[in-house]
């Protein structure tokens, strides 16, 4: 039996009303599926986003700069309003040596949100490879405000204050804030700025709290040596050098060893000063350290060691003619064989190679006062005092040559 709709008006109109309110709510449906799509969507995209910058991140704590800059290029495609990963963008152009794109990407990290810590310390860097030290110190400042209790950044803008020359202020600005007064970096800065005023007891001080405050850190206890040996406190000196040159690095660095037998002759042990000439000599490639050979043949000088001073001598004169030092060990060595006419004659070729050393001007007097030669000597000693004015030594070896009472004692060193 076949159905009529004409006879049955009604089932149709249920029919039609059926049909449209499904087909209205399909369509209700849809929309608000797209919506919630699209909100799944950007949640997924942040999702990505993150991963993405955490896998560049990870990247460049590996030093894979390469991968860690197309991690955060990918994360910023996804998400480009996210502070960090322009900071992380700019840090890895910054390591790459892209100063401009490194500047760019954090400039935009600062103006999304210019209250970042990090964006405003890095663009401190940026700028101070650009040689921009006005600009690298107003970041360096806004990042210590921002956050003040770290001291690196307050560390940081000193520093750019010393290279404008506000030594001062850099001073005063490291000082003024108690949350640093016992932070090692801090203490170690200001030693600097003291060295750099001609303040060596003040950098011993500074210095000295630094080491106490950070005991492990090696830089901070070569710089206490430094400003010890600046102010004769050799034995303090040679102790922590004797510490330092036991270390991994410091067994490789002959600057250390030759501190440490400069030390060792002020507090009068040349033997062992001796001994780590000798040792540094002897090492790889140590036969071409013409300083290991001048401080040797200082040593072998106050201990009479004739042979050593001549040989070191000798060296001298061969590896750099143009030096005073080792004419100046002839003249010691010849003097010491009563030999004063060739001693006369190489102190006479150490002024030559260095004419504005007061103390080869002293000691040649001296050489030309054992020879009976006072006029000459008191030239001599004229010269040193000219050259060296404020020398109470120098003006007392001129007073005793005019005096006629002249005790020739040498003053020659390293």
């Amino acid at each position: 039996m076949s159905f009529n709709a004409s006879r049955h008006p009604r089932v149709l109109a249920l029919s039609v009303l059926g049909l449209t309110l499904a087909l209205g709510g399909c369509s209700g449906s849809g929309a608000y599926t797209r919506e919630g799509a699209s909100v799944a969507e950007e949640k997924m995209s942040i999702i990505k986003a993150g991963t993405e910058w955490q896998m560049g991140h990870q990247a460049y704590l590996a030093g894979d700069l390469e991968k860690a800059l197309r991690k955060v290029d990918a994360s910023l495609s996804l998400n480009d309003n996210v502070v960090k990963s322009h900071v992380l963008r700019g840090r890895i152009l910054l390591e790459q040596g892209h100063l401009g794109s490194a500047l760019e990407s954090l400039l935009t990290a600062n103006t999304i949100d210019p209250m970042d810590t990090d964006a405003h310390y890095y663009l401190g860097i940026v700028y101070e490879r650009l040689n921009e030290p006005s600009k690298a110190v107003s970041h360096y400042e806004q990042a210590c405000e921002l956050d003040g209790y770290n001291p690196a950044y307050a560390v940081a803008a000193a520093e750019m204050m010393i290279d404008l020359d506000r030594i001062d202020d850099a001073r005063v600005y490291l000082e003024s804030d108690p949350m640093f007064e016992h932070d090692p970096g801090v203490r170690q800065a200001l030693g600097h700025i003291a060295m750099i005023q001609e303040d060596p007891q003040r950098a011993v001080k500074m210095f000295g709290e630094a080491a106490m405050l950070a005991p492990e850190d090696e830089v901070i206890l070569e710089d206490l040596v430094r400003a010890q040996m600046a102010t004769e406190q050799y034995a303090d000196a040679e102790r922590h050098l004797a510490r330092l040159v036991r270390t991994e690095e410091g067994r490789e660095r002959r600057d250390l060893q030759h501190m440490r037998a400069r030390c060792l002759v002020a507090i009068e042990e040349p033997v062992k000063a001796r001994g780590i000439y000798k040792d540094m000599l002897a090492a790889e490639g140590g036969e071409s350290d013409i300083d290991a050979w001048v401080g040797l043949g200082n040593v072998a000088y106050l201990i009479d060691d004739q042979r050593s001073l001549r040989q070191c001598a000798a060296r001298i004169v061969a590896l750099a003619p143009e030096r005073a030092e080792g004419y100046s060990l002839w003249a010691l060595y010849h003097r010491a064989t009563d030999n004063l006419p060739k001693a006369i004659t190489a102190a006479r070729a150490a002024i030559d190679a260095d004419p504005s050393d007061a103390a080869l001007r002293a000691f040649y007097g001296v050489l030309l006062t054992d020879s009976g030669r006072p006029d000459q000597a008191i030239d001599a000693f004229t010269d040193a005092v000219t050259l060296a004015p404020g020398d109470e030594g120098y003006a007392m070896m001129l007073e005793q040559a005019e005096a006629g009472v002249f005790a020739s004692v040498p003053t020659f060193n390293e």
